[in-house]
């Protein structure tokens, strides 16, 4: 078993071939628990309603009218696009939020004055994920929870919640599927991908400029799945053939960001 962290909006422009390499782990016992996010298709769905969003440290400010929307496009859209894709790679896989079964329980952010309605994780239920898996099923989880009294629906950062899960799960790796190989470094005048980098480095290359634009918010959510058990997490191209299978197997694709 391990949890497998991926954006909606890659995950909808993976090949068919990272489908059936997902069936061929399944077929061997390897079971990936996945955590989707969906940000772009949000931001166009309330574009469309004509509601109002901003961020505010990279979560996205959420009330009542803009959680609708996050639950609709997160638990409805993204989850069953991914489920049916999966699926016709002749896959197993079970669809869910953390609103089901009492999933994911979460405690409103710190900062909640100026975010709104957006959870932190107190507690996962992996019993339900254990149960779910024992069927023979891929469990594909979009982030939205509940507050303690089971009434309250909560917006989680896809990144925080599949740290949670991750580590609720007493999983040591977590594999975050991206369209990039993994962090890269100029050496000599040529690119190349880092194999290893630990969280300290990654934070003196955001101040050096050497990690710049787009590839900061991958690797800084990269770092928030750090937590708990989970000691390393690697960043891959989910384009690349064969990508988790190989990478299971131990061989050295993209980039572990290590404690």
């Amino acid at each position: 078993m391990f949890v497998m962290k991926c954006g909606g909006s890659t995950l909808a422009a993976l090949p068919s071939s990272f489908f059936e390499d997902m069936k061929q782990l399944q077929d061997e016992g390897i079971i990936p628990v996945i955590v989707h996010g969906g940000g772009p298709a949000i931001s166009d769905t309330l574009g469309k309603l004509g509601i109002e969003t901003e961020f505010v440290n990279g979560l996205r400010k959420t009330n009542e009218a803009v959680l609708d929307v996050v639950e609709m496009v997160l638990s409805g859209q993204i989850n069953k696009e991914i489920v049916r894709k999966i699926q016709l790679s002749g896959a197993r896989a079970m669809g869910l939020s953390g609103v089901d079964g009492h999933l994911i329980q979460v405690r409103p952010v710190a900062n909640a004055h100026e975010v709104g309605l957006v959870g932190d994780v107190t507690h996962v239920n992996a019993e339900l994920l254990q149960g779910i898996i024992q069927m023979g099923y891929m469990p594909v989880i979009a982030p939205v929870g509940l507050g303690a009294d089971g009434g309250q629906r909560y917006n989680i950062n896809a990144d925080t919640a599949a740290g949670a899960i991750a580590s609720q799960l007493g999983v040591e790796r977590m594999i975050v599927v991206t369209d990039v190989p993994g962090i890269m470094k100029t050496v000599g005048g040529e690119k190349i991908v880092l194999p290893s980098i630990t969280v300290q480095e990654i934070n003196d290359m955001i101040t050096s400029g050497e990690i710049y634009g787009g590839m900061i918010p991958k690797v800084r959510a990269a770092i928030q799945c750090i937590q708990g058990k989970v000691n390393e997490v690697i960043i891959v191209n989910g384009s690349e053939p064969q990508v988790l299978s190989r990478v299971i197997k131990g061989e050295v694709l993209g980039t572990r960001i290590v404690k």
